[in-house]
């Protein structure tokens, strides 16, 4: 019999205690995040810098929440010990304890649950139907000559929609086809003010200037032969059940049938709806919307400048975590006033600096790019004097071959009556005339004798 040997099995992973916690904060992040949870508040406790802490427990877990000043501001009720709420935000590791932490990013009262759900499971089916796939999105126009905005006329997002297309491209019109945002009946009135912009973006069609209204520098004067590249479908901030109009199946079914790229500015950066699915593109904000739409023409400035928005969104998180543990330090010291006020002072300064690190970036990419432009026109006009030279060189060796200087030294060209080139006696007869063209003329000759060497 063979003997079996053992299996010797490789020595497990040595971590840092810090790689491991952040290891498992990227394994959380990819694995859950965004996530909603529903529970009971538990030891709540609003700090001196408007950060809360709190914990979500039920019968069965509990999980530590902490909930930063820009989000808890936004809070519709003064939360209370045992409230059942329900929160949405991201999992995560907080590193200098090694605890698991929910950074909740809105919070509402028990009660919106069922429309959670019925959201879910809308946008399970519509996804399977393929309504929300890469391939069927529009790409934004790279001219645009007329924008469509579908929202309410008495709504805030309005105002920053327009105050941002006529800061931004002020000769470009604008034709707004109202309806309500909220509401019982706002999904059928937002699908059918689409379907208004629908038929002036068609090809061949035109404007019917009573079913909206226009606004833009030269609005008056194109409204009769306007067209529409892009549509906007914004709305301002609210709870879930404010939103809900666009969670209507019949309205993501009528903005899947655009013409026209669509872009969706409902609520603030982290409210997502149906509509946002379907969209052909997504923005945070009304604001933010409008700005995607009305692209300068220095479109690496417009690159820059999202670049600058994702990079000042990761300064914020930076700042709302290196806050959080100011808060900790804080409580654990009592009140050691020059400590707190001397991290304090190191906090804003790592703020600032990472707020300028986008400008900077751009400008030293600016100075780069300028640098290359000059190089570029120099090579051009070493290259240009290069041929000029070869040119002049090539002229004076095509003029050395001139017959006529030839002629000049005292040769003459030969040809008979039919101007064929006479070039030895075999072709010449005795009496023949022929034509002799000499350096200033030609002469007309007879040959008399004929002598071969």
């Amino acid at each position: 019999m063979s003997e079996v040997l053992p299996v010797r099995r490789a020595a497990p992973q040595v971590w840092s205690v810090g790689a491991l916690c952040h290891a498992i904060a990227d394994a959380l992040d990819a694995r859950f995040n965004p996530v909603r949870v529903a529970g009971e508040i538990s030891s709540f406790v609003r700090a001196a810098s408007g950060h809360c802490y709190f914990s979500l427990k039920d019968s069965s877990g509990q999980l530590r929440c902490a909930m930063f000043k820009r989000a808890a501001s936004g809070l519709a009720f003064l939360p209370r010990e045992g409230q059942r709420v329900e929160v949405s935000g991201r999992l995560g590791v907080y590193e200098p304890r090694g605890e698991l932490q929910l950074v909740v990013e809105a919070m509402v009262e028990a009660g919106e649950g069922n429309l959670y759900e019925q959201f879910v499971l809308l946008k399970a089916r519509l996804q399977a139907e393929g309504l929300f796939e890469p391939e069927r999105k529009k790409p934004l126009p790279t001219r645009v000559r007329g924008i469509g905005v579908v929202t309410s006329l008495g709504a805030a997002a309005l105002h920053d929609v327009v105050s941002a297309l006529q800061r931004r491209v002020p000769h470009i019109p604008v034709l707004i086809s109202p309806a309500s945002v909220q509401g019982a009946n706002a999904a059928s009135e937002l699908a059918q003010a689409l379907q208004v912009l629908y038929a002036i973006a068609a090809p061949g069609a035109e404007v019917d200037a009573g079913r909206g209204a226009a606004s833009g520098a030269n609005a008056r004067t194109t409204i009769g032969a306007m067209s529409i590249d892009v549509i906007l479908l914004v709305r301002g901030g609210g709870a879930m059940e404010d939103l809900w109009s666009f969670n209507d199946e019949a309205l993501a079914r009528v903005l899947a049938q655009s013409p026209v790229p669509v872009i969706t500015g409902i609520g603030h950066e982290t409210d997502f709806t149906i509509a946002d699915f379907v969209a052909d593109l997504r923005a945070p904000t009304p604001t933010a919307a409008a700005e995607l739409c009305a692209m300068p023409l220095e479109q690496l400035q417009d690159a820059a400048g999202y670049l600058q928005s994702r990079l000042q969104t990761a300064v914020l998180r930076t700042l709302d975590r290196e806050s959080q543990r100011l808060d900790q330090v804080a409580s654990r010291a009592g009140r050691p006033a020059a400590l707190v006020h001397r991290l304090q002072l190191r906090l804003a300064s790592f703020g600032q600096r990472m707020a300028y690190a986008p400008s900077q970036h751009l400008q030293s990419q600016q100075t780069r790019l300028l640098a290359g432009q000059a190089a570029l026109r120099n090579a051009a006009h070493q290259s240009a004097e290069r041929q000029r030279s070869r040119l002049a060189q090539l002229g004076v060796r095509l003029a050395a071959l001139d017959p006529q200087i030839v002629l000049a030294r005292g040769y003459a060209w030969l040809q008979d009556d039919a101007g064929r080139p006479l070039t030895g006696t075999a072709q010449m007869q005795t009496g023949q005339r022929v034509q002799a063209r000499l350096s200033d003329g030609t002469a007309d000759l007879q040959v008399q004798a004929i002598r071969r060497s």
